[in-house]
Protein backbone atom coordinates (compact mmCIF):
# COMPACT_ATOMS: atom_id res chain seq x y z
CA UNK A 1 0.00 0.00 0.00
CA UNK A 2 2.66 2.16 0.76
CA UNK A 3 4.50 1.62 -2.91
CA UNK A 4 0.93 2.55 -4.51
CA UNK A 5 0.99 5.74 -2.15
CA UNK A 6 4.42 6.75 -2.88
CA UNK A 7 3.33 6.12 -6.41
CA UNK A 8 0.75 8.21 -7.02
CA UNK A 9 2.03 10.67 -5.43
CA UNK A 10 4.94 10.70 -8.40
CA UNK A 11 1.93 10.73 -10.95
CA UNK A 12 0.49 13.87 -9.36
CA UNK A 13 3.79 16.08 -9.18
CA UNK A 14 4.07 14.77 -12.68
CA UNK A 15 0.73 16.16 -13.58
CA UNK A 16 1.75 19.52 -11.54
CA UNK A 17 4.95 19.91 -13.42
CA UNK A 18 3.61 19.40 -16.29
CA UNK A 19 0.82 21.81 -15.94
CA UNK A 20 3.33 24.27 -14.83
CA UNK A 21 4.75 24.02 -18.52
CA UNK A 22 1.36 24.08 -20.34
CA UNK A 23 0.74 27.60 -18.15
CA UNK A 24 3.81 28.81 -19.85
CA UNK A 25 3.15 27.83 -23.10
CA UNK A 26 -0.08 29.14 -23.14
CA UNK A 27 1.49 32.23 -21.88
CA UNK A 28 4.21 32.56 -25.13
CA UNK A 29 0.91 31.40 -26.91
CA UNK A 30 -0.74 34.57 -25.63
CA UNK A 31 1.86 37.17 -25.85
CA UNK A 32 3.75 36.57 -28.89
CA UNK A 33 1.44 35.63 -31.55
CA UNK A 34 1.52 39.66 -32.17
CA UNK A 35 5.24 38.20 -33.00
CA UNK A 36 3.60 36.15 -36.11
CA UNK A 37 0.83 38.03 -37.22
CA UNK A 38 0.84 41.38 -35.89
CA UNK A 39 1.77 43.03 -38.81
CA UNK A 40 -0.77 41.17 -40.95
CA UNK A 41 -3.39 41.99 -38.68
CA UNK A 42 -2.21 45.56 -38.52
CA UNK A 43 -2.36 46.16 -42.04
CA UNK A 44 -5.92 44.89 -42.55
CA UNK A 45 -4.52 41.72 -44.40
CA UNK A 46 -6.33 39.42 -42.83
CA UNK A 47 -8.48 38.86 -39.90
CA UNK A 48 -7.04 37.84 -36.67
CA UNK A 49 -9.44 34.78 -36.24
CA UNK A 50 -8.26 33.09 -39.73
CA UNK A 51 -4.45 34.43 -39.10
CA UNK A 52 -4.59 32.42 -35.25
CA UNK A 53 -5.36 29.52 -36.90
CA UNK A 54 -2.28 29.58 -39.77
CA UNK A 55 -0.25 30.33 -35.88
CA UNK A 56 -1.81 27.37 -34.20
CA UNK A 57 -0.60 24.73 -37.09
CA UNK A 58 2.75 26.46 -37.88
CA UNK A 59 3.39 26.97 -33.80
CA UNK A 60 3.31 23.03 -33.26
CA UNK A 61 4.96 22.11 -36.81
CA UNK A 62 7.94 24.58 -36.05
CA UNK A 63 8.45 22.89 -32.22
CA UNK A 64 8.44 19.23 -32.83
CA UNK A 65 10.57 19.48 -36.02
CA UNK A 66 13.20 21.70 -34.07
CA UNK A 67 12.43 22.71 -31.19
CA UNK A 68 15.22 20.33 -30.02
CA UNK A 69 17.63 22.60 -29.56
CA UNK A 70 16.64 25.22 -27.35
CA UNK A 71 14.69 22.66 -25.10
CA UNK A 72 18.31 21.30 -24.16
CA UNK A 73 19.79 24.66 -23.70
CA UNK A 74 16.94 25.55 -20.92
CA UNK A 75 17.20 22.22 -19.44
CA UNK A 76 20.55 21.30 -19.27
CA UNK A 77 22.96 24.50 -21.17
CA UNK A 78 22.33 26.94 -17.65
CA UNK A 79 22.40 24.56 -14.63
CA UNK A 80 24.20 21.52 -15.21
CA UNK A 81 22.57 19.63 -12.24
CA UNK A 82 19.29 18.39 -12.43
CA UNK A 83 16.80 20.86 -10.23
CA UNK A 84 14.10 19.07 -7.67
CA UNK A 85 10.30 19.54 -8.73
CA UNK A 86 9.90 22.50 -6.68
CA UNK A 87 12.69 24.19 -7.99
CA UNK A 88 11.25 23.69 -11.69
CA UNK A 89 7.20 24.36 -10.74
CA UNK A 90 9.02 28.08 -8.90
CA UNK A 91 10.48 28.79 -12.00
CA UNK A 92 8.31 28.08 -14.41
CA UNK A 93 5.40 29.77 -12.64
CA UNK A 94 7.09 32.63 -11.88
CA UNK A 95 8.00 33.57 -15.27
CA UNK A 96 4.26 32.67 -16.53
CA UNK A 97 3.03 34.82 -14.18
CA UNK A 98 4.86 37.81 -15.15
CA UNK A 99 4.26 37.24 -18.73
CA UNK A 100 0.30 36.84 -17.91
CA UNK A 101 0.84 40.49 -16.49
CA UNK A 102 2.23 41.87 -19.32
CA UNK A 103 -0.15 40.48 -22.01
CA UNK A 104 -2.81 41.78 -19.53
CA UNK A 105 -1.36 45.20 -20.62
CA UNK A 106 -1.15 44.20 -24.14
CA UNK A 107 2.69 44.89 -23.76
CA UNK A 108 4.99 42.14 -26.27
CA UNK A 109 7.30 40.95 -23.35
CA UNK A 110 10.22 38.64 -23.55
CA UNK A 111 8.90 34.87 -22.80
CA UNK A 112 12.61 33.99 -23.03
CA UNK A 113 13.72 36.25 -20.91
CA UNK A 114 11.32 35.57 -17.93
CA UNK A 115 12.01 31.38 -18.34
CA UNK A 116 16.10 31.86 -18.60
CA UNK A 117 15.74 34.58 -15.59
CA UNK A 118 13.52 32.27 -13.79
CA UNK A 119 15.70 29.08 -13.89
CA UNK A 120 18.38 31.76 -12.90
CA UNK A 121 17.09 32.81 -10.03
CA UNK A 122 16.27 28.82 -8.88
CA UNK A 123 19.92 28.44 -9.95
CA UNK A 124 21.10 30.98 -6.97
CA UNK A 125 18.81 29.93 -4.33
CA UNK A 126 19.50 26.39 -4.80
CA UNK A 127 23.38 27.07 -5.30
CA UNK A 128 23.57 25.19 -7.61
CA UNK A 129 26.53 25.75 -10.94
CA UNK A 130 25.19 28.44 -12.93
CA UNK A 131 26.70 28.36 -16.61
CA UNK A 132 27.42 32.10 -16.65
CA UNK A 133 29.29 31.71 -20.13
CA UNK A 134 25.94 30.45 -20.82
CA UNK A 135 24.02 33.27 -19.69
CA UNK A 136 25.87 35.64 -21.10
CA UNK A 137 25.36 34.40 -24.06
CA UNK A 138 22.21 34.55 -23.88
CA UNK A 139 21.74 38.13 -22.81
CA UNK A 140 24.10 39.41 -25.87
CA UNK A 141 21.38 37.49 -28.16
CA UNK A 142 18.94 39.74 -26.42
CA UNK A 143 20.76 43.15 -27.87
CA UNK A 144 22.18 41.75 -30.92
CA UNK A 145 19.15 40.26 -32.67
CA UNK A 146 16.61 43.50 -32.21
CA UNK A 147 19.42 45.24 -34.38
CA UNK A 148 19.97 42.59 -36.66
CA UNK A 149 16.15 42.91 -37.39
CA UNK A 150 15.94 46.21 -37.34
CA UNK A 151 18.76 46.28 -39.74
CA UNK A 152 17.60 43.66 -42.00
CA UNK A 153 13.97 45.28 -42.48
CA UNK A 154 15.51 48.99 -43.22
CA UNK A 155 17.37 47.40 -46.06
CA UNK A 156 14.67 44.87 -47.49
CA UNK A 157 12.40 48.03 -47.07
CA UNK A 158 14.69 50.02 -49.59
CA UNK A 159 14.85 47.34 -51.33
CA UNK A 160 11.83 46.25 -51.99
CA UNK A 161 10.61 49.75 -52.65
CA UNK A 162 13.17 50.21 -55.14
CA UNK A 163 12.07 46.85 -57.20
CA UNK A 164 8.36 47.89 -56.63
CA UNK A 165 9.12 51.93 -58.31
CA UNK A 166 10.94 49.99 -61.73
CA UNK A 167 8.79 46.68 -62.30
CA UNK A 168 5.88 47.81 -65.04
CA UNK A 169 3.13 45.14 -63.81
CA UNK A 170 -0.09 45.59 -62.17
CA UNK A 171 -0.93 47.15 -59.02
CA UNK A 172 -3.43 45.28 -58.14
CA UNK A 173 -1.14 42.21 -58.68
CA UNK A 174 1.32 43.80 -57.59
CA UNK A 175 -0.60 43.91 -53.51
CA UNK A 176 -2.20 40.31 -54.13
CA UNK A 177 1.68 38.83 -54.57
CA UNK A 178 2.94 40.96 -51.32
CA UNK A 179 -0.14 39.69 -49.41
CA UNK A 180 0.69 36.37 -50.28
CA UNK A 181 4.32 36.82 -49.58
CA UNK A 182 3.00 38.33 -46.20
CA UNK A 183 0.82 35.88 -45.50
CA UNK A 184 4.08 33.07 -45.96
CA UNK A 185 6.39 35.22 -43.90
CA UNK A 186 3.84 35.12 -40.66
CA UNK A 187 4.13 31.58 -41.71
CA UNK A 188 7.58 31.24 -41.21
CA UNK A 189 7.56 33.66 -38.07
CA UNK A 190 5.16 31.23 -36.47
CA UNK A 191 7.20 27.81 -37.11
CA UNK A 192 10.20 29.51 -36.18
CA UNK A 193 8.44 30.39 -32.76
CA UNK A 194 7.98 26.69 -32.60
CA UNK A 195 11.33 25.73 -33.29
CA UNK A 196 12.57 28.42 -30.16
CA UNK A 197 10.06 28.81 -27.49
CA UNK A 198 8.29 24.84 -27.73
CA UNK A 199 11.70 24.01 -25.85
CA UNK A 200 11.74 27.26 -23.60
CA UNK A 201 7.95 26.15 -22.18
CA UNK A 202 8.76 22.83 -21.52
CA UNK A 203 12.79 22.96 -21.19
CA UNK A 204 13.01 23.14 -17.19
CA UNK A 205 10.94 19.41 -17.35
CA UNK A 206 13.77 18.24 -19.86
CA UNK A 207 16.23 16.96 -17.38
CA UNK A 208 13.48 14.83 -15.60
CA UNK A 209 12.89 12.30 -17.38
CA UNK A 210 9.02 12.51 -16.87
CA UNK A 211 7.99 11.70 -21.11
CA UNK A 212 10.11 11.21 -23.65
CA UNK A 213 11.59 14.65 -25.64
CA UNK A 214 9.12 14.40 -28.72
CA UNK A 215 5.70 14.46 -26.29
CA UNK A 216 7.66 17.49 -24.33
CA UNK A 217 7.64 19.36 -27.52
CA UNK A 218 4.24 18.51 -28.41
CA UNK A 219 2.95 19.35 -24.87
CA UNK A 220 4.80 22.87 -25.47
CA UNK A 221 3.94 23.64 -29.23
CA UNK A 222 0.73 22.39 -28.38
CA UNK A 223 0.12 25.21 -25.35
CA UNK A 224 1.21 28.32 -27.20
CA UNK A 225 -1.05 27.19 -29.86
CA UNK A 226 -4.07 27.23 -27.42
CA UNK A 227 -2.74 30.76 -26.19
CA UNK A 228 -2.23 32.32 -29.12
CA UNK A 229 -5.80 31.07 -29.95
CA UNK A 230 -7.47 31.90 -26.36
CA UNK A 231 -5.65 35.20 -25.43
CA UNK A 232 -3.07 36.46 -28.86
CA UNK A 233 -5.61 39.13 -30.19
CA UNK A 234 -4.53 41.68 -27.38
CA UNK A 235 -0.92 42.14 -28.08
CA UNK A 236 -0.73 41.88 -31.51
CA UNK A 237 -2.83 45.15 -31.94
CA UNK A 238 -0.14 46.77 -30.06
CA UNK A 239 2.74 45.22 -32.28
CA UNK A 240 0.50 45.76 -35.43
CA UNK A 241 -0.45 49.12 -35.16
CA UNK A 242 1.03 50.90 -31.69
CA UNK A 243 4.16 51.02 -32.80
CA UNK A 244 4.04 52.52 -36.73
CA UNK A 245 1.61 52.16 -39.00
CA UNK A 246 1.96 49.38 -41.27
CA UNK A 247 1.14 48.38 -45.17
CA UNK A 248 1.60 44.67 -46.88
CA UNK A 249 4.75 45.71 -47.92
CA UNK A 250 5.73 46.67 -44.56
CA UNK A 251 3.76 43.38 -43.09
CA UNK A 252 5.73 41.09 -45.28
CA UNK A 253 9.47 42.96 -44.43
CA UNK A 254 9.23 42.90 -40.65
CA UNK A 255 7.72 39.41 -40.04
CA UNK A 256 10.33 37.75 -43.28
CA UNK A 257 13.33 39.71 -41.02
CA UNK A 258 12.00 38.64 -37.31
CA UNK A 259 11.53 35.19 -38.68
CA UNK A 260 15.52 34.88 -40.41
CA UNK A 261 16.58 36.38 -36.55
CA UNK A 262 14.54 33.87 -34.31
CA UNK A 263 15.45 30.81 -36.79
CA UNK A 264 19.06 31.47 -37.05
CA UNK A 265 19.13 31.64 -33.23
CA UNK A 266 16.96 28.54 -32.95
CA UNK A 267 19.54 26.74 -34.88
CA UNK A 268 22.18 27.37 -32.64
CA UNK A 269 20.44 26.43 -29.68
CA UNK A 270 19.92 30.01 -28.36
CA UNK A 271 16.72 31.48 -26.64
CA UNK A 272 16.20 34.26 -28.25
CA UNK A 273 13.09 36.87 -27.34
CA UNK A 274 10.63 36.79 -30.50
CA UNK A 275 9.27 40.12 -29.30
CA UNK A 276 12.51 41.81 -29.32
CA UNK A 277 12.99 40.53 -33.22
CA UNK A 278 9.49 41.71 -34.50
CA UNK A 279 9.79 44.99 -32.68
CA UNK A 280 13.18 45.50 -34.04
CA UNK A 281 12.00 44.64 -37.41
CA UNK A 282 8.50 46.71 -37.45
CA UNK A 283 11.17 49.45 -36.26
CA UNK A 284 13.37 49.01 -38.85
CA UNK A 285 10.13 49.31 -41.17
CA UNK A 286 8.95 52.51 -39.70
CA UNK A 287 12.22 54.00 -39.96
CA UNK A 288 12.49 53.85 -43.76
CA UNK A 289 9.27 56.72 -43.16
CA UNK A 290 11.39 58.74 -40.71
CA UNK A 291 11.55 58.64 -37.14
CA UNK A 292 8.57 60.35 -36.48
CA UNK A 293 6.73 57.47 -38.07
CA UNK A 294 7.58 55.62 -35.01
CA UNK A 295 5.66 55.72 -31.52
CA UNK A 296 8.28 56.52 -29.09
CA UNK A 297 6.14 56.19 -25.86
CA UNK A 298 5.10 52.60 -27.08
CA UNK A 299 8.68 51.22 -27.76
CA UNK A 300 9.74 53.15 -24.51
CA UNK A 301 7.08 50.72 -22.32
CA UNK A 302 8.15 47.64 -24.24
CA UNK A 303 11.81 48.47 -23.49
CA UNK A 304 11.04 49.02 -19.73
CA UNK A 305 9.39 45.20 -19.94
CA UNK A 306 12.22 44.01 -21.81
CA UNK A 307 14.60 45.30 -18.63
CA UNK A 308 12.60 44.59 -15.94
CA UNK A 309 11.15 40.95 -16.96
CA UNK A 310 14.24 38.85 -15.95
CA UNK A 311 15.39 40.77 -13.01
CA UNK A 312 11.25 40.18 -11.72
CA UNK A 313 11.41 36.56 -12.78
CA UNK A 314 14.85 35.77 -11.14
CA UNK A 315 14.35 37.95 -7.97
CA UNK A 316 10.45 36.14 -7.37
CA UNK A 317 11.96 32.91 -8.21
CA UNK A 318 14.88 32.96 -5.69
CA UNK A 319 12.55 34.06 -3.05
CA UNK A 320 9.76 32.08 -3.23
CA UNK A 321 11.95 29.04 -3.44
CA UNK A 322 14.51 30.14 -0.21
CA UNK A 323 10.84 30.64 1.47
CA UNK A 324 9.26 27.19 0.15
CA UNK A 325 12.37 25.40 1.38
CA UNK A 326 12.69 27.27 5.00
CA UNK A 327 8.63 26.19 5.32
CA UNK A 328 9.82 22.60 4.34
CA UNK A 329 12.77 22.03 6.62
Amino acid sequence: MQEASIGGKIELIHFFILGAGVYVGWNIGANDTANCIGPTVGCGLLKFRKAVVLVAIFVVLGGILQGQHVMETIGKGIIAEELDYTAIQIALICSGFFVTIATFFMIPTSTSQAIVGGVAGIGLASGADINYAKLITIAASWVICPFLTMALSFILSHALSFVLRRIKISAILVQNALGWLALMSGCYVAYSLGANHAGIAVGPIFNLGIVSPRILLCIGSGAIAIGAITYGKKVANTVGKGITPLDIPGAFVAQVSSAFGIHLFSIFGIPVSTSSAIVGAVVGVGWTKGMKAISKKTICIILIGWILTPFLTAGSSFILYKLISNAIQ
